[in-house]
């Protein structure tokens, strides 16, 4: 059979044994009209005036989007969001670039999230997790930590919020508050809510939001400092906009996540002797790090023992910035990282996607088809395929001739899962 896995920017074509069992829900198509479904929504938002309402002439306001290496149409999102304001004066906006612990973006990569005229026009900061001075102090979290948030975001007199709304692998779903935290926080509020503790603990996981600690630390902390206003949306494979949720924080998101728990997650019958993923093409595969979340999507339904085999284009690499590739060397296994990161006295910077990676690897063999060096692949303990049809084979050898396989083309957009 032939399948194409959403790899970079034009997709990885497959051809792999016949029985394979191919997870994708039914592709939602876009909005036929995505501009007139936005505005609708913002003029008819969920537990809000229209947004248009809420807002002075003589407001200040901050509208918080997400990095670039997400796939929210910010180019969509935010000249929307200025022409529905168009009684507030463009100086008086601020668009806050949600880095959280993630490199700036240039002047370039503005313009290709939001669009030459709005680079032009509008105030862009990058959010700096590390420097103080562009941050506040809004108290202590019941999680054990300073809370720290942008200063021009607190500062502002309203605030928006934006974002795209999928399962997310140990926040239960993104979009949201996660916006706001970690995506504007400072690091030694994001260093707690990425604790080993927390990131551990299971029902941080996959879709699930009754009881997840992480998902009710990022909203505690929206509550310190809330959006005024939330605009997210759901996409397809294309990157199209299939949904539009706005208004009152917490009722969009909620209605959100329903979506996209309804469309995305979906349930097999038992595992998988070989799961094959993506890590949803770009932008999201755009370094290694990001690749854990394909990783661990395929880790829900691959069996004990078994091979991951994630295509994720890494055309940004490890990436360069943060220690990720640094925490690899501390130590000479997956379940050796697991212990060192488990152990209180141990704190670094991205520990939180090695730990994921780390409980993966324990659990299954993983593959990397990349741009990447073997030397890199191998240097994050994982093994590097420059044919994944041929591992497939060759791992037959391993599994033999009843081998099951599975393959995730949306890798991450699609969540699997089996009830056990």
């Amino acid at each position: 059979m032939e399948t194409t896995l959403l790899y970079g920017k034009n997709g990885l074509s497959l051809n792999l044994p016949d029985d394979t069992f191919v997870v994708e829900p039914n592709n939602l198509p876009g909005v036929p009209d995505e501009k007139a479904e936005i505005k609708k929504t913002l003029e008819n938002p969920i537990g809000t005036e229209p947004l248009k309402n809420m807002v002075n002439s003589t407001d200040t306001v901050a509208i918080v989007i997400s990095d670039i290496t997400r796939p929210t149409p910010n180019h969509i999102l935010v000249p929307m969001l200025i022409e529905e304001l168009n009684h507030v004066p463009l100086e008086n906006f601020v668009i806050i670039n949600g880095t959280g612990t993630h490199r700036d973006q240039t002047r370039e990569e503005f313009i290709q999230m939001l669009g030459e005229w709005v680079v032009d026009n509008i105030r862009i900061v990058n959010n700096h997790c590390h420097d103080k001075d562009s941050l506040v102090n809004l108290g202590q979290s019941k999680f054990g930590c300073d809370v720290y948030l942008n200063k021009d975001y607190v500062e502002a007199d309203f605030r928006i919020v934006t974002g795209f709304i999928e399962p997310h692998f140990f926040a239960g779903f993104s979009g949201g508050p996660k916006g706001i935290m970690p995506g504007i926080a400072g690091i030694e509020t994001i260093m707690t809510f990425h604790n080993a503790r927390m990131i551990g603990d299971p029902r941080s996981t996959w879709g699930n939001m009754t009881d997840n600690p992480v998902q009710e630390m990022t909203r505690e902390i929206n509550r310190m400092c809330k959006p005024h206003f939330m605009l997210n949306v759901t996409l397809n494979r294309e990157k199209e906009i299939t949904a539009v949720f706005a208004g009152e924080l917490y009722q969009a998101h909620d209605k959100g996540c329903d979506f996209a728990k309804e469309h995305a997650m979906i349930q097999c019958e038992e595992r998988f002797d070989v799961v094959i993923t993506s890590n949803s093409g770009y932008p999201l595969d755009q370094n290694l790090y990001q690749a854990v979340k394909g990783m661990s999507a395929a880790h829900k339904i691959v069996k004990k023992g078994g091979a991951i085999i994630i295509a994720s284009e890494c055309s940004d690499g490890l990436p360069s910035h943060g220690n990720y590739s640094k925490i690899f060397e501390f130590a000479n296994s997956p379940q050796e990282l697991l212990d060192l990161i488990n152990d209180p006295e141990f704190k670094m910077f991205d520990q939180w996607q090695v730990q994921k990676q780390a409980v993966t690897q324990v659990w299954a063999d993983v593959y990397v088809y990349s741009s990447l060096t073997e030397e890199q692949v191998r240097g994050a303990m994982l093994e590097p395929t420059n044919d994944i049809e041929e591992t497939v084979r060759e791992l037959k050898q391993k599994y033999g001739e009843k081998m099951s396989i599975a393959v995730l083309p949306l890798g991450p957009l699609t969540i699997p899962y089996v009830e056990e």
